[in-house]
């Protein structure tokens, strides 16, 4: 039995909320239906869906606000904005957040389950794309996870996205102010020590395969052996 692609949806319009979700699981998606913000966002790092339909004027945490949050765990997941706003600058600050699509109400149930598959057939697409070998281990950034034969390693958001940039610049040294910018936000000695603590996990996960090394290059950066 195949499992069934997990939508988020958020809409505080219990009415429309209630339809969507039906909409939804006839076409045999399984829904998650919240009506506030905060209880959205819980039930995102609980349930790990793969796809966020979120209405942007909500209760308690409204859904730019929310994205903006998920944003800073996982820049990947495909996000649906849906909203009665219609000025330009609302649009632009939506995407601007991390939104992939926008649905101004009303909306036919129709559109709305066509954007869904372009934006999951986009995600597909873009995981296939970004699995690369490792030496002996298959990594993918999407998934985050880190495979070798049979065993599975899951990584956290923050250690797919520094072996990912470590693994575009293998056998070269990679700056190290470049990963602690882009990655942490600057290059401080407490975020350059919480670095150090990341790389040290790697090296743990990568152990199995002995041709796989990080490399401290002293005063420049890490360098990826494979």
């Amino acid at each position: 039995m195949t499992d069934k692609i997990k939508i988020l949806l958020a809409e505080d319009e219990t009415a429309l909320g209630t339809i969507i979700k039906e909409s939804l699981e006839t076409r045999g998606f399984e829904v998650l239906f919240c009506t506030n913000g905060e209880q959205a966002l819980i039930t995102y790092r609980t349930e790990k869906p793969e796809l966020l339909v979120l209405d942007v004027m909500m209760p308690k945490k409204d859904g730019f606000t929310l994205v903006k949050e998920i944003r800073t765990e996982n820049d990947k997941i495909p996000v649906i904005f849906l909203t009665s706003k219609s000025r330009t600058e609302d649009v632009v600050e939506g995407f601007g957040l991390g939104g992939n699509d926008y649905l101004k109400k009303p909306f036919s149930m129709e559109e709305l389950i066509v954007r869904i598959h372009a934006l999951l057939d986009r995600k597909r697409k873009r995981e296939s794309s970004e699995e690369v070998n490792i030496g002996k281990y298959r990594f993918n950034l999407s998934k985050q996870k880190l495979v070798l034969g049979e065993k599975e390693q899951t990584l956290t958001h923050r250690e797919a996205q520094l072996l990912f940039h470590l693994s575009e610049n293998r056998n070269a040294v990679t700056d190290r102010s470049l990963i602690l910018t882009q990655l942490w936000g600057n290059d401080d000695f407490f975020n350059a020590r919480s670095m150090d603590v990341f790389i040290t996990k790697l090296r743990k996960k990568l152990s199995e395969d002995e041709t796989v090394e990080i490399l401290n290059i002293r005063g420049y950066g890490y360098k990826l052996v494979c």
